[in-house]
Protein backbone atom coordinates (compact mmCIF):
# COMPACT_ATOMS: atom_id res chain seq x y z
CA UNK A 1 0.00 0.00 0.00
CA UNK A 2 1.63 3.49 -1.06
CA UNK A 3 0.73 6.35 0.96
CA UNK A 4 -1.26 9.31 0.17
CA UNK A 5 0.86 11.92 -2.43
CA UNK A 6 3.46 9.13 -3.31
CA UNK A 7 4.23 7.93 -6.36
CA UNK A 8 4.57 4.75 -7.69
CA UNK A 9 7.84 4.26 -10.05
CA UNK A 10 7.35 1.47 -12.31
CA UNK A 11 10.92 0.17 -13.86
CA UNK A 12 12.31 -1.39 -16.70
CA UNK A 13 15.30 -3.73 -16.73
CA UNK A 14 17.41 -4.96 -19.27
CA UNK A 15 20.81 -6.72 -19.36
CA UNK A 16 23.61 -6.82 -21.63
CA UNK A 17 26.98 -8.03 -22.10
CA UNK A 18 30.18 -6.39 -20.69
CA UNK A 19 33.36 -6.35 -22.76
CA UNK A 20 36.77 -6.68 -20.68
CA UNK A 21 38.46 -4.21 -22.59
CA UNK A 22 35.61 -1.17 -23.12
CA UNK A 23 33.94 -1.47 -19.78
CA UNK A 24 33.65 1.84 -18.80
CA UNK A 25 32.80 3.36 -22.24
CA UNK A 26 30.12 0.58 -22.35
CA UNK A 27 28.73 1.45 -18.77
CA UNK A 28 28.72 5.31 -19.73
CA UNK A 29 27.11 4.59 -22.65
CA UNK A 30 23.94 2.21 -20.75
CA UNK A 31 24.29 5.74 -17.89
CA UNK A 32 23.60 8.35 -20.33
CA UNK A 33 20.81 6.90 -21.81
CA UNK A 34 19.72 6.80 -18.07
CA UNK A 35 20.44 3.07 -17.17
CA UNK A 36 21.35 2.11 -13.34
CA UNK A 37 23.70 -0.13 -13.17
CA UNK A 38 22.32 -2.57 -10.70
CA UNK A 39 25.05 -5.53 -10.24
CA UNK A 40 27.30 -7.54 -12.68
CA UNK A 41 27.10 -11.25 -12.69
CA UNK A 42 29.07 -13.98 -14.41
CA UNK A 43 27.38 -15.44 -17.67
CA UNK A 44 27.61 -19.00 -19.61
CA UNK A 45 31.15 -18.98 -18.56
CA UNK A 46 33.14 -17.42 -15.42
CA UNK A 47 34.95 -15.17 -18.41
CA UNK A 48 31.94 -13.98 -19.97
CA UNK A 49 30.19 -10.95 -17.76
CA UNK A 50 26.59 -9.76 -17.61
CA UNK A 51 25.44 -6.24 -16.60
CA UNK A 52 21.83 -5.81 -15.14
CA UNK A 53 20.64 -2.12 -15.10
CA UNK A 54 17.08 -0.72 -14.43
CA UNK A 55 15.89 2.97 -14.98
CA UNK A 56 11.95 4.23 -14.73
CA UNK A 57 9.59 4.00 -17.07
CA UNK A 58 8.75 6.95 -19.07
CA UNK A 59 5.70 8.12 -20.04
Amino acid sequence: MTSPGSSDVRWEYLTAPVLIHSTQAILNNFGRDGWELVTVTTGANPEQLVAWFKRPVRG
